[in-house]
């Protein structure tokens, strides 16, 4: 971000908020990258819901559109990188392909019933304050399986 951030500063006017998509890893959560948010709190960081994997989906869209047409191209202004963006869409609209999901239903609800499981178990280690805390996230009082 250290490297980016100039070149933005330089770009988009110090009035606008910049709203970046992440993934849901743990990489925003070191002290590093907290400081340099602290620092530049026009930068505003949204994240990806954990098991959401249609959102791979998107991802390797624009994993495709950056490989296959914007990287190395060269545009003269943004009138013509959203043409280009554009016509991309067009053409891959030409012949779209159906996502075939592979995983099970019943795999992919046995996945979450485990993962509340570890997080049911884990809160009561952490005792009743932190279950009550689950509870109204999730909507529900905690069942845990023995």
């Amino acid at each position: 971000m250290a490297q980016v951030s100039p070149l933005i500063d330089y770009t988009i006017p110090a009035d606008r908020q910049l709203h970046l998509i992440c993934d849901n890893y743990a990489t925003h959560k070191h002290p590093n990258v907290q400081r340099w948010l602290a620092r530049h709190p026009r930068f505003q960081l949204h994240f990806t819901p954990t098991s959401a994997s249609w959102l791979n989906m998107v991802e390797r869209f624009f994993r495709d559109l950056t490989q296959n047409r914007l990287r190395r191209g060269v545009f003269r202004d943004l009138e013509e990188l959203m043409m280009a963006i554009g016509t991309y869409i067009d053409r891959h609209n030409e012949s779209p392909k159906p996502f075939i999901w592979t995983a099970r239903a019943v795999d992919i609800l046995e996945t979450v019933k485990r993962a509340r499981r570890t997080l049911y178990g884990r809160a009561s280690l952490l005792g009743r304050r932190t279950q009550s805390t689950i509870a109204d996230l999730c909507g529900h009082a905690p069942r845990v399986r023995t």
